[in-house]
């Protein structure tokens, strides 16, 4: 599987942003996909998970309320809505997959990774 995520920008505190993440290959659809950010400086960290169906979803601590993760198989792709951005939220977006059928926010459980979207929020 191939992933490569767009989307991101430049983003005022309060405003929105959806990510998404295009796959290749014929078997997106077994896949739970992921999302995770890094700040400068900062380890690699959890943002959201879906299953491969949809009907389970796995979300951060930080990001809960605020970003909604979702995804079309048959277009192969996941998308990350994000609103109420805050500084905090400045990061480099990146997807993954994981073969697994639980929703995991353990990079370890994601055997392929798209390169990443920068997301900056200015305050």
């Amino acid at each position: 599987v191939q992933l490569q995520a767009s989307g991101g920008g430049l983003v005022q505190a309060g405003g929105s942003l959806r990510l998404s993440c295009a796959a290749s290959g014929r078997t997106f659809s077994s896949y739970v996909m992921g999302w995770f950010r890094q700040a400068p400086g900062k380890e690699r960290e959890f943002v959201a998970a879906i299953s491969w169906n949809g009907r389970r979803t796995y979300y951060a601590d930080s990001v809960k309320g605020r970003v909604t993760i979702s995804r079309d198989n048959a277009k192969n792709t996941v998308y990350l809505q994000m609103n109420s951005l805050k500084p905090e939220d400045t990061a480099v977006y990146s997807c993954a997959a994981d073969p697994a059928i639980t929703p995991s926010a353990r990079e370890s459980e994601y055997d392929y990774w798209g390169q990443g979207t920068q997301v900056t929020v200015s305050s």
